[in-house]
C-alpha cells in the first residue's frame, strides 16, 4: 500500500491530492499598542500578550518579560490553526508556556480574544497555504500548529515545510490515517494492529447482504471526513439499511460516504489514547476518556464529544503498555514504511473489549481530540511549545512530559438541537462567573460569537466547554458542574452524568437555568 494512492476496494482507489490551489487573502490588520519585542534588545524584552475583542478588529497589548528568566532558552512565536475548543485550549496551554513569546490563532473566535489566550486573525484565509505563510514569515512566526482535520488533510502542513517553517501535524498523505478509514483499516490489516472485523463497500447491495449475514448490531461508518457525525451504531437491520442508503444513496455526507465502512460491534468501554510523533519516536500523553453519545446515559446519536475527563482510570499503566506495543509503535513503523512517515497527535479511538479486556483500535485522528484536549491541557505542565518543536526536529527520544496531580474534567455545552439542526443567536451570559465560581475552573469557547452588544451568542453545535480540576475526579466534576451551573443560557444543554464511568456515586442531577 502506498500513501499518493491506495488500493481500497477492487478497482477503486483514493488519490490524495497533494496539490494545493493558492488565492490571494486580505492582509491581517493589527493595531499595536508599544513596541514589537526585537531578540537583539539587551535587558527586558517586550512580548505579544493578547487581543482584546473589538467589533472590528483586534489590537494587540503587550507586556515586558525579562529575558534572565531563562537566558539559554529557544524563543518562538507561535500561530494556531483553527477556532474551536480544542485550539483554545492548545492556546491556554501555550500562553503558559515559558518559551512562548506570543500566540497568535486564525481564525480564532471572541472567548479566545476576550480571554488573552491569543491574539486571534480573524481574516487570515487559512486554506490559502500561500496566505498563511506570508503571515509567519511577517510575524517571524516559528512554530505552526494545525488543530482541525480539514487543512491537515488539504497540506497545509506539506507547504509550510517546503516554505522552511516549522508545522506541528501530519502531511496530507499520512492525514489519510483519518481522512479515510478504509486507509486506516488496510494499514492495521498489513501490520497486524488489532481492530474490529470490517468490509468496505461502494455497492449499497453488497453492504446490506453483508449486514444480512453479519446480524446487528453492527456499525457503519463513511470512509471520508465528516465532522464526527460519518458513524452510525445500528441496532436493528432496518437502522443498518437506512445509514447504508443515507450513505451511499442519498449522499447525505457528500464525497465523504460514497464509500462505507461496515464494521463488527464491539462491547466494552471507549477511551481515547494521545500520543506524540516525530516521525519515528512516540511518546504517550495522559489518558483521557470522551463522551460520544449525545444523552446521558450514553444514549442517543453520536456526536463531536459532550464531556471528557483525565486520566482514565480504565487506562492502567500495563494497558497504556500494552497499547503503545500492539497499536502506535506499529502504526508509526508502518507509516515510515510506506513512505509517509507521520509527524503530529496519533489520537487513537479505542474499545477496552469486554469479553477480552484487551484494547482494539476503532478509529484514529490525526490531531488533538476535542473535548479530550481541553482536560489535557490544563493538567499540563511541560512548556508545550518546546513540547510541539521537539517533535517537529524529530527529538521526541530526549523529552519527557510532565502532568498536574489530581484529575480534570469538561462537561460541553451544545445547542439545542444539536447534533441535529439547532438555532444559532442566542444569549450566553455569566461566563465570568463561571470561572470564579470555584477554583481551577476555565471556559473553553467552541462556537461563540459577539452580537451587536457585544454579548456572547451561540455560533455552533458544540458552544463551551466548561473545565475545571480537582485533587480527584469527583472534586473536577463537582467543579465543572458548579461552573456549567452559574451559566445563563436558556438555548443550550449539556449532559449531566460526565464522569459516570469512573465516579463511585451517582452524579448530582443539576437543575440550572438552562432549562
Amino acid at each position: 500500500m502506498g500513501c499518493a494512492t491506495l488500493d481500497l476496494v477492487g478497482a477503486a482507489s483514493l488519490k490524495l491530492n497533494t496539490n494545493t490551489h493558492f488565492l490571494r487573502s486580505p492582509k491581517p490588520f493589527l493595531s499595536f499598542v508599544g513596541p514589537i519585542r526585537s531578540r537583539n534588545l539587551n535587558g527586558p524584552s517586550l512580548t505579544f500578550l493578547t487581543c482584546h475583542a473589538h467589533k472590528s478588529r483586534p489590537s494587540v497589548s503587550l507586556r515586558a518579560q525579562s529575558t534572565a528568566a531563562a537566558p539559554e532558552e529557544e524563543r518562538v512565536v507561535v500561530l494556531v490553526i483553527g477556532g474551536g475548543g480544542r485550539e483554545h485550549a492548545l492556546c491556554y496551554a501555550l500562553k503558559r508556556s515559558p518559551s512562548c513569546d506570543a500566540i497568535f490563532c486564525a481564525p480564532g473566535n471572541p472567548g479566545i480574544s476576550n480571554s488573552g489566550d491569543a491574539t486571534c486573525i480573524s481574516d487570515l484565509d487559512i486554506s490559502d497555504s500561500l496566505a498563511v505563510i506570508s503571515f509567519c514569515r511577517k510575524w517571524d512566526v516559528g512554530l505552526v500548529v494545525v488543530g482541525p482535520e480539514a487543512p491537515l488533510v488539504a497540506g497545509l502542513v506539506n507547504d509550510l515545510l517546503k516554505a522552511g517553517i516549522h508545522a506541528f501535524g501530519p502531511s496530507s498523505e499520512a492525514a489519510a490515517l483519518e481522512g479515510s478509514k478504509n486507509f486506516m483499516k488496510s494499514l492495521c490489516d498489513k501490520y497486524g494492529i488489532p481492530t474490529a472485523e470490517y468490509q468496505t463497500f461502494t455497492d449499497p447491495s453488497a453492504a446490506k447482504q453483508y449486514i444480512q449475514k453479519q446480524g446487528v448490531p453492527i456499525v457503519v461508518k463513511a470512509d471520508g471526513l465528516a465532522a464526527g457525525k460519518g458513524v452510525i451504531v445500528a441496532m436493528t437491520l432496518d437502522e443498518a439499511f437506512e445509514a447504508v442508503d443515507s450513505m451511499l444513496v442519498k449522499g447525505s455526507f457528500g464525497s465523504a460516504g460514497c464509500r462505507v465502512i461496515v464494521e463488527e460491534y464491539l462491547e466494552g468501554e471507549e477511551a481515547s489514547f494521545f500520543a506524540l510523533v516525530d516521525g519515528e519516536n512516540a511518546i504517550p500523553l495522559e489518558s483521557a476518556q470522551d463522551h460520544k453519545r449525545v444523552g446521558d446515559g450514553d444514549t442517543g446519536p453520536n456526536t463531536g464529544g459532550m464531556g471528557a475527563y483525565s486520566p482514565a482510570p480504565i487506562l492502567t499503566k500495563e494497558l497504556q503498555d500494552l497499547v503503545m506495543k500492539s497499536i502506535i509503535y506499529p502504526t508509526v513503523k508502518g507509516m515510515s514504511a510506506e513512505g509517509c512517515k507521520f509527524v503530529g497527535v496519533l489520537y487513537a479511538g479505542l474499545m477496552i473489549e469486554k469479553k477480552s479486556g484487551l484494547p482494539k483500535l476503532i478509529e484514529y485522528n490525526v490531531r488533538f481530540g476535542d473535548p479530550e484536549c481541553q482536560v489535557l491541557m490544563v493538567r499540563l505542565e511541560s512548556d508545550l511549545a518546546q513540547v510541539l518543536l521537539a517533535a517537529c526536529r524529530g527529538q521526541l527520544s530526549e523529552v519527557s512530559l510532565n502532568w498536574s496531580a489530581g484529575s480534570a474534567m469538561v462537561v460541553v455545552m451544545a445547542s439545542k438541537g444539536y447534533p441535529g439542526p439547532y438555532e444559532k443567536g442566542s444569549v450566553i451570559r455569566n461566563l465570568d462567573e463561571a470561572e470564579n465560581v470555584a477554583p481551577s475552573v476555565k471556559v473553553f469557547h467552541a462556537g461563540t460569537a459577539l452580537d451587536p452588544d457585544g454579548n456572547f451568542i451561540a455560533a455552533g453545535g458544540r458552544v463551551l466547554g466548561v473545565t475545571a480540576k480537582g485533587r480527584d475526579l469527583k472534586e473536577a466534576c463537582d467543579r465543572a458542574y458548579q461552573g456549567v451551573e452559574e451559566i445563563n443560557w436558556p438555548g443550550g444543554f449539556y449532559r449531566r452524568d460526565i464522569g459516570w464511568r469512573a465516579l463511585p456515586l451517582p452524579l448530582k442531577q443539576f437543575v440550572t437555568r438552562l432549562n
